[in-house]
């Protein structure tokens, strides 16, 4: 018998969003078809609300939704439209009556915006606080003035600075409130891994938290030093062997501080760790040690002009010797030599 094959379900879905940047919602479009830009009403866990389709309508494996699908009701008609503009121009007038109200109140608490759902049936508020708020007597007091369900939403300082928008310190428009549709893990380990100074001042944003955008490039940081020399390395340069003081990921090149104290920049790719001394002999250039004041067969393994077999040095010794041997390559000076 041949083996019964499964086919995955296909579900056909539209895209919606209720507010601008904001996340996109999978919405069963019923057979119709939609297209980007239209406004469709929807049924949704807080009631009928209003949306603009970011999403033509298009096929998806349904193991790939993460929520029940809920119906699109209908295109929005011209009057439905006409009375969302309308609400959505007492949004800030109902803001400021509700500030007043909360001052009366005496709640710690700080509005941020005021929004109305397309036909008015529900008006909520968003705010921040340090700490839970009891408003339920504010919430008593502003269903009695304006006369619809009153909802108030604490919002955390990203959320409110998603909602306000802003100018970022980059000199653009905040990514949260421009196109990021849900905030990511961003942690000091990541300002870390680029080597960015570790002040609040600079590596925060408008809302207070770490900038969004220390993730962006993040994993780039990770992979790249993988194949670049560590802080602390000794390294063989054009102008010496030195050790690694910085790595430059964006230049792809490491500051290199030699013998004599002087910093230089190389790039990553012309630097090689010092090899390994070989039995006996010379750890930088491989010359072999003499005995006795005879040469132990060969010069030096890395072009040394040898003499009698040792390191390139004048007879006696190299003129960068210290007393006891070779400064530039550590071959010891042997007796009679």
């Amino acid at each position: 018998m041949s083996p019964v094959t499964s086919v995955e379900n296909v579900v056909t879905i539209v895209g919606i969003r209720f507010r601008p940047a904001g996340r996109i919602y999978h919405f069963d479009p019923f057979g119709q078809s939609y297209t980007t830009g239209q406004y469709v009403i929807v049924e949704t866990v807080r009631g009928t609300e209003a949306g603009r389709v970011v999403i033509a309508s298009k096929k998806m494996a349904e193991s790939d939704l993460t929520d029940p699908l809920k119906p699109v009701l209908r295109l929005a008609n011209e009057d439905e439209l006409r009375m969302m503009l309308s609400f959505k121009s007492k949004e800030k007038d109902a803001l400021v009556q509700c500030a007043q109200q909360v001052t009366q109140h005496r709640l710690p608490m700080k509005l941020v915006e005021a929004e109305y759902t397309f036909d008015g049936s529900r008006l909520t508020f968003y705010f921040t606080a340090d700490e839970r708020v009891d408003f339920r007597a504010l919430v008593r007091d502003l269903a009695a003035t304006f006369r619809t369900r009153i909802e108030l939403r604490q919002i955390g300082a990203r959320d409110q600075a998603k909602l306000q928008g802003g100018v970022g310190p980059c000199g653009k428009t905040l990514c949260c409130s421009s196109w990021i549709t849900e905030f990511g893990v961003v942690s000091i380990k990541m300002a870390k891994e680029q080597d960015l100074p570790l002040n609040p001042s600079k590596i925060s944003g408008v809302c207070g938290r770490l900038l969004c955008c220390l993730a962006y490039e993040n994993d780039n940081y990770i992979q790249a030093k993988q194949f670049m020399p560590q802080v602390g390395t000794m390294l063989d340069t054009p102008s010496g062997l030195g050790r690694v003081v910085s790595i430059n990921v964006p230049k792809e090149s490491v500051e290199v501080m030699l013998e004599s104290g002087a910093i230089i920049q190389v790039p990553a790719g012309r630097v090689d760790e010092p090899k390994e001394s070989t039995k006996g002999g010379c750890g930088s250039c491989g010359a072999k040690k003499v005995s006795a004041g005879k040469p132990n067969g060969g010069g030096c393994g890395s072009g040394c002009s040898s003499q009698k077999g040792g390191c390139g040095c004048g007879k006696g010794g190299c003129g960068s010797c210290g007393s006891g041997g070779c400064g530039s390559c550590g071959v010891k000076r042997s007796a009679g030599f």
